[in-house]
């Protein structure tokens, strides 16, 4: 791709249009550098998927550029997508204590243990090639988020990462609003700012809003209470922990990756838990339910997580009982809403008490809204914006917000993922666009699903599978044995019978036909098989299963 040498190139190959999957590359001449490196989940379509990843095809073969990952924080799209890109590229990472303390958690499941990790903390400036990369301050729902101020030869851009403006936070670090307003009276070229509540307007509110809720709630609960939220959420989790302390109550932990995060955050001491207060899930059994607080996963309905077995009778240890309480902190992300609402009907149909967001403050974002947002841009007062993490419409609104604080429209660029953004010192213009896309994970397997098996697994979902299995004669090319016809998702063959022996003579039919005409090549046999067939059976009972013809010579 020919391209000027001094023009400062971006790429975000994730997490524009989309939920998660949030990566963004930044490059000059020969330096590359990568921020973020997050997955996300799949969407309904995608059958049997586990997660996301981002497609790293431009960064593998630029591989001889990266200079390193730098990341803002230690949520799931952010840093999921690690274990899987480490893997194909061995960079050193560089990130907040707790955020490599996350990370190195997921590197041990994965069994990686060649990477290089580099602590910082806010007020570092990292120097990556021809780039230094400074650490600003930042306030999210998990502690050591942090903001990136990239100073480049062409200039310096601003990458929010995921932050909102809390004065009242938690762990009492404020965002560095001051060195924000330092940046910006110096000039900014551009600023990457999220978008995820830019249709909210007002404030976000304070994440201490929530800890008051959670002392109403637990001051009137008689019984038992269970509280499901992100496991990264660790703000969340000191407050439940808190007001578990002030009643006087026992915290169990139930869910992997609740446990993982919650032993990483207290062992790097960003988790405040009083001696005796965390007890073991065996151990319940010797307190009453008015002394036990369960925090758990499943505040997105997540079938196989902790929550929704209990919602289903099927946990090991947790039986839910009418006189529970359970508390879902957490607002739906878009496209969960029929899956929470499924596990909410359950837990009522046992006859637990649920609150949920609509009900009570139990939840507020870790995203800034507009009145937030105005407030960056306007103490950064960039030459050019690139909005990020984010539906398209969130991009789209994010950049009318900007387009309102006077900022000319032709210097704000709502791009897709693998779009080159190209600056130098005076102009921004869109380039050519490199491979990006998703890379699908199932299992072990890493990009080995692809458009092709989704398709034949959701044909599969929906109308089922006929196999067809005939012996013939390696001599003469006649049938020896069979037809036999398995139905599997397709029909109930006891019940119909008639169905499938008329399948079966239709395919002996055309098997005499191809005899008669000395057709003894496999594929067009199987091609007939599956035509003739195909055909009947939609006309008999207007359904279209998959028809897989198997062939055995003797």
């Amino acid at each position: 791709m020919s391209r000027k040498p001094n023009k400062l190139r971006i790429i975000p190959l994730g997490g524009l249009g989309e939920v998660g999957k949030n990566i963004t590359v930044i490059e000059f001449k020969d330096d590359i550098i990568i921020i973020d490196c997050g997955l996300t989940f799949p969407e309904d379509e995608m059958l049997g998927i586990d997660v996301v990843i981002p497609d790293i095809t431009y960064l593998f073969k630029n591989r001889e550029k990266i200079r390193g990952i730098v990341l803002t924080h230690g949520h799931e799209d952010h840093i999921g997508a690690l274990p899987y890109i480490l893997k194909k590229l061995n960079l050193p990472i560089y990130g907040t204590k707790l955020t490599l303390g996350l990370v190195e958690t997921k590197l041990k499941e994965h069994r990686i243990d060649n990477v290089t990790m580099n602590i910082a903390k806010p007020k570092d400036i990292i120097k990556l090639g021809c780039f230094e990369v400074e650490l600003i301050k930042t306030s999210h729902s998990i502690p050591d988020s942090v903001g990136l101020a990239i100073h480049t030869p062409v200039g310096v851009i601003v990458h929010t990462g995921d932050f909102k403006i809390d004065f009242t936070p938690i762990n009492d670090d404020v965002i560095d609003l001051h060195r924000f307003a330092e940046i910006g009276s110096k000039g900014v070229l551009a600023l990457l700012a999220d978008s995820t509540n830019v249709e909210r307007p007002g404030y976000t509110m304070s994440e201490k809003t929530v800890g008051d809720t959670f002392n109403n709630i637990f001051s009137k609960a008689a019984e038992r209470i269970i509280v499901a939220t992100f496991a990264s959420n660790i703000h969340r989790i000191q407050q439940i922990i808190n007001s578990a302390e002030l009643f006087n109550r026992k915290i169990v932990v139930s869910g992997r990756s609740m446990v993982n995060t919650i032993n990483v955050a207290y062992e790097l001491g960003y988790l405040k838990i009083k001696e005796g207060t965390l007890i073991d899930i065996n151990d319940m059994g010797k307190y009453s339910n008015n002394e036990i607080v369960l925090v758990t996963t499943g505040s997105q309905g997540e079938p196989m997580s902790a929550l929704a077995r209990m919602a289903s009778s099927e946990h090991r240890k947790i039986e839910l009982l009418p006189e529970d309480t359970v508390i879902i902190s957490a607002s739906p992300i878009p496209g969960n809403e029929k899956t929470i609402s499924r596990v909410i009907n359950k837990l009522l149909e046992k006859g637990s008490k649920v609150i949920y967001e609509s009900l009570a403050d139990v939840h507020v974002s870790g995203h800034a809204c507009q009145e937030e947002l105005k407030l960056i841009h306007t103490l950064l007062k960039p030459k050019f914006f690139i909005p990020v993490h984010g539906e398209y419409r969130h991009l789209k609104r994010h950049a009318e917000l900007a387009e309102s604080l006077g900022m000319p429209r032709e210097n704000i660029f709502v791009v897709d993922n693998g779009t080159v953004v190209e600056f130098t010192k005076d102009t921004g213009i869109i380039g050519q666009s490199v491979p990006a896309g998703n890379i699908l994970v199932d299992g072990l397997g890493i990009g080995d699903v692809g458009n092709i098996v989704l398709r034949d697994r959701k044909h599969l979902s929906e109308d089922g599978l006929i196999v067809v299995v005939v012996t013939i004669s390696k001599q003469d090319g006649s049938v020896i044995a069979g037809p036999d016809i398995i139905s599997r998702g397709f029909v109930y063959v006891r019940e119909s019978e008639d169905l499938m022996e008329e399948a079966r003579g239709i395919v002996k039919n055309v098997l005499i036909e191809c005899e008669k005409k000395n057709i003894t090549d496999w594929a067009t046999l199987k091609s007939s098989i599956r035509e003739v067939l195909r055909s009947h059976l939609y006309e008999k009972i207007k359904r279209n299963p998959m028809i897989l013809p198997i062939i055995m010579e003797v």
